[in-house]
């Protein structure tokens, strides 16, 4: 009974971890700078 609550709160980590990339990437924001162009600088477009 454990393993299995342990197995669905790992799952919905990882679910929430993809849809939160996903939308990420929809919006524009690259996976590796953020869209945070001053701290990278400039170098994101």
């Amino acid at each position: 009974m454990g393993t299995a609550i342990v197995l669905l709160a790992v799952l919905s980590a990882v679910g929430l971890a993809v849809r939160s990339m996903v939308k990420d990437k929809k919006a524009g924001k690259s996976l590796q700078c953020g869209g945070d162009c001053k701290h990278c600088g400039g170098h994101c477009h």
